[in-house]
């Protein structure tokens, strides 16, 4: 693997290097600003519709259902988080379910909205509350994989020299809805590299739109020396891409790059690089590309299988069942797509799409750090869940469809 070393900036000439939070956004251009508000406007009239392959939601896809999530812990821990905090800050922290401020996520560093509380800004026993609440609501693996993402951002924002706009704990948090073991609610953490959003009703919970990266995806000093990420994310996604046959290979690998110049108009994304299914693109159309399920043997269904889980198994025990369950009913129609290399240092890209789940894998090119084109040393990861059920939209239609007390 490629090290990032020789990207990282001169002392002093990083973006945001020794800048406090309101230098960030005063130093914006101007026209940075204005993409930014004119994102909230094409967000806020657009109603929310859901990642479709040709813009018709497929229905029946969602049910209410018993899953075991962890309600009851969840609950005692958010109870701890609002009992630590200033009036101010539960007035802030509050939003309706079906608010659209959960939508309004983003992976950045300026800071364009203050609502919610933010993490770096609370006292200790607030933010420990904070994670506590992450913690029971998230499996074991995902808390770790989660908390080990904002220690990257704090060691980035060390290796750059901005340690105030890019830290550990520069994330904001946002509560939708009463918590409630009956009636639905959720919580929402996002900041740089990483946005949780966490729906719950009764004993089910979603938790897309999820976005985790890094840049870089390890770390070789300082108090977190060693931590890497995401290495089962690519060494699968390598195992299943391999593992094709030639044919298969050529129906799945859909560009030999992934550098926006050797691409077809429009492929590339921007900012967002290879992937569809970034911020504000809630109501994306996304083609299938690629491989079907219904086209693999065996061995390279369960392959496909193994690497989605890793994704999803940021859910708890309970809700990952219900969630695979419903992925495994679909893997038929499950489709893999490719661009990029298939050796050991290349930049690549995937996709896994089915009706229940869309799932990406991007190596990026820098944006704090150097690098012109992507490099495996900074990731982006994607998980949504298609057809209208992001945010739990569709239990929440669901949810007021049977609870005639609450329709609107």
């Amino acid at each position: 693997m490629s090290g990032y070393h020789p990207f990282v900036p001169p002392a002093g000439k990083s973006k945001y290097f020794g800048q406090t939070h309101r230098q960030v956004i005063e130093s914006l251009p101007q026209q940075r600003v204005d993409g930014w508000k004119a994102r909230l406007e094409s967000l806020r009239a657009a109603p929310f519709r859901g990642i479709t392959t040709d813009g018709q939601v497929v229905a029946g896809l969602f049910a209410l259902r018993d899953e075991g999530a962890p309600t009851a812990a969840i609950l005692a821990a958010v109870e701890t988080l609002l009992g630590r905090l200033t009036p101010e800050q539960s007035q802030a922290v509050r939003h309706p379910i079906d608010s659209i401020e959960r939508r309004q996520w983003v992976n950045e560093v300026p800071r364009f909205e203050r609502y919610g509380i933010w993490l770096d800004e609370v006292t200790p026993a607030v933010r420990e509350a904070a994670m506590d609440m992450l913690h029971a609501s998230l499996s074991a693996a995902g808390y770790e994989k989660t908390r080990n993402l904002m220690k990257l951002n704090g060691f980035l924002g060390e290796l750059v020299g901005a340690p105030i706009a890019l830290g550990e704990f520069c994330y904001q948090m946002h509560l939708f809805g009463e918590p409630s073991a009956t009636e639905p609610w959720g919580w929402q953490l996002y900041g740089h590299h990483l946005c949780l959003t966490c729906f719950i009703v009764g004993t089910q919970m979603t938790l897309t739109p999820t976005f985790m990266g890094a840049e870089p995806r390890y770390a070789d000093s300082g108090p977190h020396a060693g931590l890497r990420m995401f290495d089962d994310e690519e060494r699968i996604g390598l195992t299943l891409i391999r593992g094709f046959s030639a044919a298969q290979q050529r129906k799945a690998i859909l560009y030999a790059t992934t550098i926006a110049d050797g691409l077809p108009p429009g492929r590339h994304q921007g900012a967002d690089g290879m992937s569809f299914g970034g911020s504000f693109k809630d109501n994306a159309v996304v083609p299938y590309e690629g491989i079907a399920g219904s086209e693999l043997d065996p061995h390279q269904r369960q392959v496909l299988l193994d690497l989605t889980e890793r994704y999803l198994s940021t859910l708890p025990p309970g809700p990952l069942r219900a969630r695979m369950s419903d992925v495994e009913r679909h893997i038929a129609q499950t489709h893999f797509c490719w661009a990029g290399g298939i050796d050991e240092k290349t930049a690549f890209y995937y996709r896994i799409q089915s009706p229940v789940v869309m799932i990406e894998f991007d190596h990026h090119k820098g944006v704090l750090l150097t690098n012109e084109t992507p490099q495996r040393f900074h990731v982006h990861t994607i998980v949504r869940t298609p057809n209208g059920n992001d945010y739990g939209m569709d239990l929440l239609r669901l949810h007021y469809e049977t609870s005639p007390h609450h329709r609107k």
